[in-house]
Formats: C-alpha cells, structure tokens, sequence
C-alpha cells in the first residue's frame, strides 16, 4: 500500500465576512509557509485586485489575483478574479471560466474545490469560512470524498453562519474550528510527511 504524501495545497472559500476571516486566517501564517493557497471569496463592493491588495498588506506571503495560465506557486496567495469561475488544471496551472453561476456566485467556491481535488485528491486541503449561502459544501465533500482534509470554521465564530453550518452538516470535516485556531493548525499541517495520516 503507498503512504499518504504530503499536502500539496490548501483551498479556501468564504463569503459574507470573508475579508476580515481571510485576515485573521492569512495574518499569521509566517512566512516560510510552504503550500500554495487558493481563495474564492465572494465580494460586493471590494474588487478582486483590491481584496488582493488588502490582503498583502497583513501576511507575510504575497498575494497575487490568479490569472489564466498562471503556475499555481508554493508559498503563494492566490485570490480568484471577480466574476470568473476559478479552476485547477491538470500541469497545476489556473483557468477562468465565465459559465453559469453556482449557488448564485461566480467564482464559485464548489467550483474551485472540486477542480483542485481532481488534481490533488488526497493531498488536499480545504477550508470553508464565513459566508451566508451553501457554496462550498458540495466542493468540500468533493474533497473528503477524493482522501483529502476538511476544516470548517466553527459557525460560532463566524460572522455569517449559513456557509460553515452548511458544510457541518453535509461534510464528516476533519476538524471544526473557531477561526482563530485554523492558521496554526494549516502551519502544523503543512509540515505533515503524511506519516501522521497512515
């Protein structure tokens, strides 16, 4: 039987509440972090380059808005442009895709999920935040079901509870957490060999 392998990257979704969950997430992440991060958040007033640029302002990893055909990089933000789906390719670069929307949101957070678990399955991580609609339950249990690590922020702490409430109760997550306690715990697992999930 072949062991697990490392993580490979760690997707993430959120929506209402989502800038001040992704600054309390990505702020203390340090800099030696060494997995890719890729971000749907559904925004209203903030563009995409701005959430970027927010963003860069309070983690110690740049943060860049993905781009078509862009190389998805370790140690990198990656943030999903305003109104484009965002997907994984194969050779681990990114698409944009403007088809319909999902849960009434484009990017999609499912969308995302289950592109990247195709590509990573097992080595995968994925996290739902804050957000008032079900986007990301369907792409989280996408990922479960491919061998990969679920983490929903504890609804307690969630500025809007529908989103991580929605993907408790369709997901068996590895972990719920408050909001707080998730970026140490994405620190611990991006040094896991794999060894800890045999």
């Amino acid at each position: 039987m072949i062991p697990p392998q490392p993580f490979r990257a760690v997707v993430v979704g959120c929506s209402a509440g989502g800038l001040e969950a992704l600054r309390q997430l990505l702020g203390p992440l340090p800099a030696t972090f060494a997995l890719p991060i890729i971000v749907v958040a559904h925004t209203s007033t903030e563009g995409p380059s701005m959430l970027a640029c927010l963003l860069d302002r309070v983690t110690a990893l740049p943060v860049v808005e993905a781009e078509d055909k862009m190389p998805v990089e370790a140690g990198r933000v990656h943030i999903a442009p305003s109104g484009y789906h965002l997907l994984i390719e194969n050779d681990e670069t990114f698409s944009l895709s403007v088809d319909d929307k999902v849960c009434n949101s484009r990017p999609s957070i499912d969308v995302l999920f289950e592109s990247a678990a195709d590509v990573w399955s097992d080595r995968l991580i994925g996290v739902v935040l804050t957000g008032a609609n079900n986007d990301g339950t369907n792409g989280l249990k996408t990922i479960k079901t491919g061998g990969g690590y679920a983490i929903v922020e504890d609804p307690e702490t969630a500025f809007a509870k529908a989103m991580p409430a929605s993907a408790i109760a369709g997901v068996a997550a590895d972990c719920v957490l408050p909001l707080a306690a998730i970026a140490d715990h994405l620190t611990q697992l991006s040094m896991d060999d794999g060894r800890s999930r045999r």
